[in-house]
């Protein structure tokens, strides 16, 4: 009888088809959930002059989705570790396309709001869950590269949001962009049946027949046998709570530092998602010269994203976090500045890099620091946390635009969080393991990163 260590075999395999497939899934339901999370930035003015609402209380009406968000992350994530990945990537597609596609048929503040809270439940809810999917099945050499070419489906879903609401809002008005969000739940059923689930799932549960129907597309070269016997040979993989587990093993500190990170970088995400059309708008640009603008910020984040994982992938990930969050520091700070417009281009272009695109590695980063067992639970929790920083600034950006303040000091308030979230990175302690793999411990300070 062979002991095969699941996680192992998939570190070690090499990309196949396999990996293609469950990349493509995984990108496909990012990039539903991108365009779900961006619709709302792309609409809001038209939805404030519709609606007769001020800036305080769309920033309000946007962060209903992001409380929903919060609570999808964190609840979402870790019920999937025990119900398995699938059900709740399907759960999480469901949520979110059916109620975008509900708040597109509402006429007042209220059911906007509560209608965008349920289609947050769900788009906070996926990420923590398809992040985990890709680190779990992706070869460990590529690991950040698959993870953030995944994310940069996010990205393409801005993109997308700009795109099609530049058009549809123009024609058919603001409902139209929300109503197109309902078709992706037609793929749910072909999710259900062709995404493999969770290894510590599929383990934990016997599933062994399943396990030795996708080991083999994982990796070509192992055989199958009947009495082979499936594990994850990793210290902490069963025993405990999830949650405590996040604080086991030398990961307190580090936890909470991610947790500060994902708190920072969500706040400039979501300052710069909500308002960024609105703040350019105010300066003077036109509605379409804005929304080109969300496309560069998109844009940049699928440059930033890719070119981030390959680079962690070769170099300290934790370091290129560091230089990301400085980065972004840098380039929002410079948003509020006069100068030429193809120069504000190539600063908005790097914010969207340096602020999307660093959360995604930071996502890529978190799903190898937790264990397999904790991971959906890891991020999750780190996410949702996060999230509270998302809430927060759609708030307190729209009372500074209310207040009628300098443009460049707006953007000052959103560049703050990146210098934190720099700082909480640089107290994150890592090591890796003997085969290559991120974790945390409690070892000699030779052996931290």
């Amino acid at each position: 009888m062979r002991e095969i260590d699941v996680q192992k075999l998939c570190d070690e395999a090499k990309f196949g088809k396999f990996h293609l497939l469950l990349l493509f899934w995984c990108a496909l339901i990012i990039i539903f959930d991108g365009y779900d999370l961006a619709v709302v930035g792309i609409a809001l003015p038209s939805i404030m002059r519709d609606m007769g609402v001020q800036p305080t209380s769309a920033g309000f009406m946007v962060s209903s989705a992001l409380l929903g968000m919060m609570l999808g992350a964190v609840f979402l994530g870790t019920v999937a570790d025990k119900i398995g990945r699938v059900r709740a990537i399907v759960i999480c597609l469901l949520l979110f396309s059916v109620f975008t596609a509900a708040a597109g048929l509402t006429r007042d503040p209220l059911m906007f709001s509560i209608a965008r809270f349920l289609a947050g439940l769900g788009i906070g809810g996926v990420m923590p869950n398809v992040v985990a999917q890709m680190t779990e099945y992706s070869p460990r050499k590529i690991r950040s590269t698959m993870v953030t070419l995944m994310f940069s489906g996010y990205s393409v879903g801005g993109m997308l949001a700009a795109l099609v609401g530049k058009a549809m809002i123009e024609n058919y008005g603001w409902q139209s962009v929300f109503l197109a969000a309902g078709l992706p739940a037609l793929l749910a059923p072909v999710i259900f049946k062709l995404m493999p689930d969770s290894l510590a799932f599929l383990v934990r549960t016997g599933r062994s027949d399943t396990l030795r129907n996708i080991l083999p597309r994982v990796d070509a070269a192992y055989v199958p046998q009947q009495a082979d016997k499936f594990s994850l040979f990793e210290k902490d993989a069963t025993a405990g709570s999830p949650i405590k587990r996040l604080f086991a093993e030398g990961r307190g500190l580090s936890t909470v530092m991610l947790w500060i990170a994902f708190f920072m970088c969500l706040f400039m995400v979501y300052a710069l998602s909500s308002w960024l059309t609105k703040l350019m708008a105010g300066a003077g640009h036109s509605l379409g010269s804005a929304l080109t603008f969300v496309l560069v910020l998109n844009f940049g984040a699928m440059i930033g994203a890719i070119g981030g994982g390959w680079l962690a992938d070769r170099f300290d990930i934790k370091h290129v976090l560091i230089v990301m969050y400085a980065l972004a520091a840098v380039s929002i700070s410079l948003l509020g500045v006069k100068v030429p417009v193809a120069v504000l281009y190539f600063l908005v272009g790097l914010a969207g890099a340096s602020t999307i695109g660093t959360q995604i590695v930071t996502y890529a980063f978190a799903g190898q620091f937790y264990p397999t067992a904790v991971r959906s639970t890891g991020i999750g929790w780190a996410s949702g946390v996060g999230r509270s920083g998302a809430i927060l600034a759609p708030i307190v950006i729209g009372f500074l635009v209310s207040q009628a303040l300098p443009l460049q000091q707006n953007f000052i308030a959103i560049a703050i969080p990146g210098v934190i979230a720099m700082l909480a990175v640089c107290l994150i302690k890592v090591r890796r393991t003997h085969e290559g793999n991120l974790a945390s411990a409690t070892l000699p300070e030779a052996d931290l990163a």
